[in-house]
């Protein structure tokens, strides 16, 4: 029950992660507005929430000696997920930070950011908060005050890393992987897909078409060194 909580925890930190990533893209661009400062604060909050409450599980899971091998490797893996996405979340909040500070809402306007993302951005946030809605709290330093906030709980997340590294030593070396790199994608790749074909016998194809187009590049080659020579001996 613990791992599945663990897990369903990481999962939840995961998405809201992501879709802070995806609002942070957008500041200063041309969606860029007071809401969307709201919604970065709110799914700011609801990540950390979760930071918290899985960093607490997967602490007292890895404490406990009573664990067997195969349990703790999976709550190892575990952690060393989760320790990758705060890192990942702290660096989007420090990105935050200094295009919020750039980009104040109520200054002067600055040329926007070209960032590629337009439009709207409240069903990213709402589906990170599991909200149908998201208020909109008309307050003029609402960006100042955010700024200062912003810049307690990039010092929070970092303890937080610091702490975690005291707490349990998880090297992430010493976790190995369950499956080998890029398992997932050849596991996604089904024969009707490559025509019927496995994963050996297109590597073999892939390595004939190479041999072909280096014997054609040889032969143009030893062409063009026989012509060089017979001009200058015409010459």
């Amino acid at each position: 029950m613990a791992r599945d909580e663990c897990k369903a925890l990481l999962d939840a930190l995961n998405k809201t992660t992501a879709c802070y990533h995806h609002l942070v893209l957008t500041v200063g661009g041309s969606a860029d507005s007071q809401n969307l400062r709201e919604e970065l604060q709110k799914t700011r909050q609801k990540a950390q929430e979760l930071a918290v409450t899985t960093c607490a599980r997967l602490t007292v899971a890895l404490r406990d000696r009573g664990l067997g091998v195969e349990e703790r490797a999976e709550f190892e893996r575990l952690w060393v997920a989760f320790s990758g996405c705060l890192d990942l979340l702290e660096a989007d909040m420090r990105r935050a930070l200094e295009l919020s500070a750039a980009f104040s809402l109520h200054a002067p306007r600055r040329p926007l950011v070209r960032t590629g993302v337009a439009g709207g951005t409240a069903g990213v946030a709402a589906r990170a908060l599991s909200a149908r809605s998201l208020r909109h709290e008309a307050e003029r330093d609402f960006d100042v005050a955010d700024l200062h906030q912003l810049e307690r709980d990039i010092l929070q997340v970092g303890e937080m890393i610091h702490n975690m590294e005291m707490r349990v030593n998880v090297p992430r070396w010493t976790v190995e992987a369950r499956q080998a790199a890029g398992a997932e994608l050849l596991s996604s790749v089904g024969p009707s897909s490559a025509g019927g074909m496995s994963v050996q016998e297109r590597a073999g194809l892939c390595d004939w078409s190479k041999a072909l187009a280096a014997t054609v590049f040889s032969a143009v080659l030893l062409a063009a060194v026989a012509l060089a020579v017979c001009v200058a001996k015409l010459s």
